[in-house]
């Protein structure tokens, strides 16, 4: 388990396989020439992942799934299991996001189930929790967070195979975001659930990432945060120059 931040590209569903591997390839570069301050992981579609591996071998880069089956095997038409994300090379997987419960219906259960099955696996599970801006103008913002981080997490789980990614729904993609101050006090509340629900040792070193159209101007407010363990980055993490430039702020 690394102390670092993390910075962690979702290039969602976008880039072909020669896209992909620029992409890597440019941000490989720039890290080989520059060595940042914080841990870097990109997490591309399904179908360019072996090819990011491997563009991405002999650099600093990890590489990760964007979501994955509860089961290893069987007659799931169209899925994909940890098992298969471990083969291809990968070292963590994003699990419950909010485009993921939302389009897809997926329960707090079935991301329990899904981030079970990649500690399995030997995967991280990051598991991506955030509320509506329905949830927030209610000042429901605390109670929903807490109630998605304990029922998405698996019995056992820990800050050596888990990252959370806060992601308030109604920022994704929307240029809108949360101040700084109030990015602090979910993370903070966060961290104090975690503690409650790994206990004191388990919990140590957990990673917290912000996440919610984090930019090259907006990233530096958020990433010297003390409870904000690093970012999950969306559409900014799709142009080398962009995502360096977020990563470049980590202190």
């Amino acid at each position: 388990m690394s102390t670092r931040k993390l910075v962690c590209g979702n290039w969602k569903m976008n880039g072909l396989k020669a896209d992909s591997v620029a992409l890597v390839r440019a941000l490989a570069e720039r890290m080989a020439a520059a060595p940042p301050a914080c841990d870097v992981m990109v997490c591309p579609p399904f179908t360019a992942i072996d090819r990011v591996v491997a563009a991405a071998s002999g650099s600093a880069i990890a590489v990760g799934g964007q979501d994955c089956h509860a089961a290893a095997s069987g007659a799931h038409t169209g899925d994909i299991s940890a098992p298969m994300l471990r083969d291809l090379g990968c070292a963590a997987v994003i699990l419950g996001h909010s485009e993921r419960r939302t389009n897809h219906g997926e329960t707090d259960a079935q991301v329990r189930a899904k981030a079970a099955a990649a500690r399995q696996a030997g995967l991280v599970a990051i598991v991506a929790i955030g509320e509506t801006l329905a949830q927030r103008e209610a000042g429901e913002t605390l109670r929903v967070v807490a109630g998605q981080l304990r029922g998405s997490l698996p019995e056992g789980a820990s800050a050596a195979d888990t990252v959370i990614a806060y992601e308030p729904v109604w920022a994704i993609g929307t240029g809108r975001t949360p101040s700084p101050a109030d990015v602090a006090q979910v993370h903070e509340a966060i961290l104090a659930d975690a503690r409650a629900i790994m206990g004191e040792t388990k919990s140590a070193g957990l990673r917290v990432l912000y996440g919610g159209s984090v930019t090259p101007a907006n990233a530096q407010s958020f990433l010297t945060l003390a409870s904000v363990g690093g970012a999950l980055v969306g559409g900014a993490s799709l142009k080398a120059d962009q995502f360096w430039s977020i990563i470049q702020t980590c202190p």
